[in-house]
């Protein structure tokens, strides 16, 4: 199929979401870097609902969940998220390439449903690296979500690694009904974590 391409894409892309909200502490959920910015609870309701809404209104996919959790914790975030997800992207696997190339509405105009995903999945990862500066913030670790960290070495040319928080939604779920895994960080490199230090 053309299109497996963007499904391989969302796979991926729920479990980045996945591990960068595992990353945060039950109580790190309220911090407000800046008045006008997120929380991470906010950024989680934003998640849900968005990609809920986009789903079923642009895409026509609905998994027949309610788009929140009932309690607004951290796991259930993620387990309502993963099993959402999970859903779509057995949805999304489902579909052939005339699906894809069919015209879907965007808000105030009309465009195929390969490029709304492409959008949906830009606009995850926009707010994920919101996330990530919150984590920054509070002092908390960054594992790679698309190459190394200062945390897992620093940049690639000079010896950086990528290193996941959990390979799988399974694992990370699993996980974190056990406490949550750290796997071990290597720390920043002897050289700076940017180009230009």
């Amino acid at each position: 199929m053309t299109f497996a391409f963007l499904v391989e894409t969302y796979a991926t892309e729920r479990l980045k979401t996945l591990s960068v909200w595992s990353t945060f502490r039950d109580e790190d959920l309220a911090f407000r870097a800046a008045p006008r910015t997120r929380t991470p609870h906010e950024h989680m309701v934003h998640q849900c609902m968005s990609e809920d809404g986009w789903m079923r209104t642009m895409l026509g996919i609905d998994v027949g969940l309610p788009a929140l959790p009932a309690t607004e914790t951290r796991g259930a975030f993620l387990a309502r998220y993963a099993e959402a997800s999970g859903r779509r992207l057995q949805a999304l696997g489902a579909k052939d390439d005339a699906w894809f190339l069919a015209p879907a509405r965007f808000f105030d105009v009309e465009r195929s449903r390969a490029w709304v995903i492409v959008r949906r999945l830009t606009h995850t990862a926009h707010h994920r690296a919101q996330l990530t500066m919150l984590l920054r913030l509070l002092g908390r670790p960054l594992y790679s979500t698309y190459g190394p960290t200062a945390d897992t070495g620093g940049l690639a040319a000079n010896g950086g690694r990528v290193v996941y928080r959990s390979p799988s939604v399974e694992d990370l779920l699993e996980a974190e009904a056990e406490g949550g895994a750290w796997p071990p960080l290597p720390a920043p490199g002897e050289k700076p974590a940017t180009e230009r230090p």
